[in-house]
């Protein structure tokens, strides 16, 4: 990510516009709120909770979709009751996604939250088992149960494995992460590597980078931002002096897209009174 930035302050074009992308309809992202996990204090306890939640999300602040990600080692009827109250409170005007994050510990868990999925609506299913899910047999088989899409990937990383996720139609969509799959290069590669296959690729989590990268692919459908929760704010450091860079709630405009920066490298520069002044340490690293 640090040599693309550098390329792109070299010749003076931004990152997207070095990958080709930057066309029309795409410098504006669609995103979907992504959720803390479920807690037990009374911020995202119930199932209505992620209801009302849902709600604030797309009258509030515009956002066209929501993913939840539930409990960890809660009842199981907790986590189909999460999935069905969304869809009972935003009705159809929502696209709603699951991440449970490896936190069903059997098959009949994972089928039985993934039936209410079927029954929801939602978009995508997204690395229920336990583990991980790295299992591309258990994915494969649990395709055959349910209509929902599965995401998969986050836990897998690089070109090769998530090649053999997709051959063993272990997934719907791939996931794709510039911090762990290879930095912008390595995105972009399971990018062509999906559209090869007919897939769409899901960024996971947010940044700059990612940014850059969905503006200029055309087999991508949400920007992840998150994570949020009805009773925290400002849960990153404002280390951009604009804070529509910094992914918070509040960043999208009105009908829940964010911008994609137009200057060079990354496109946006840091604010380095604010770094300074809560600058902790400092470590430097010399060669020969």
């Amino acid at each position: 990510m640090a040599l693309w930035d550098i390329a792109g302050k070299l010749y003076g074009a931004s990152i997207h516009e070095m990958l080709g992308g930057g066309g029309q309809g795409r410098m504006k992202l669609p995103c979907y709120a992504s959720t803390y996990h479920g807690d037990e204090n009374g911020g995202l306890t119930r199932p209505e909770d992620y209801g009302d939640f849902a709600l604030a999300c797309r009258d509030r602040f515009g956002y066209p979709a929501f993913k939840i990600h539930g409990w960890v080692g809660g009842p199981i009827s907790r986590e189909v009751d999460a999935v069905l109250a969304i869809r009972r409170a935003v009705g159809d005007s929502m696209a709603l996604m699951l991440d449970p994050a490896g936190a069903f510990r059997t098959f009949d868990d994972v089928l039985r939250v993934g039936r209410a999925c079927d029954e929801a609506n939602y978009f995508w299913y997204e690395d229920a088992f336990r583990g991980g899910g790295l299992s591309q047999s258990a994915h494969s088989k649990l395709r055959e149960f349910i209509k929902t899409p599965l995401l998969m990937g986050e836990h897998i990383r690089g070109l090769e494995p998530k090649a053999d996720l997709i051959t063993a139609r272990a997934t719907d969509y791939v996931r794709a992460n510039s911090y762990t799959d290879g930095g912008i290069t390595g995105v972009m590669k399971l990018a062509a590597l999906a559209e090869a296959n007919g897939l769409d690729v899901e960024l996971h989590g947010g940044s700059l980078a990612h940014r850059h990268c969905m503006a200029s692919m055309r087999n991508s459908n949400w920007y992840e931002l998150g994570l949020v929760h009805p009773l925290v704010n400002a849960n990153k450091p404002p280390i951009y002096g604009d804070p529509k860079w910094i992914d918070l709630l509040e960043s999208v405009d009105s009908k829940g897209c964010l911008d994609v920066p137009t200057g060079a490298g990354l496109g946006v520069p840091l604010d380095w009174d604010w770094i300074s002044a809560h600058r902790t340490g400092e470590v430097v690293y010399a060669s020969g």
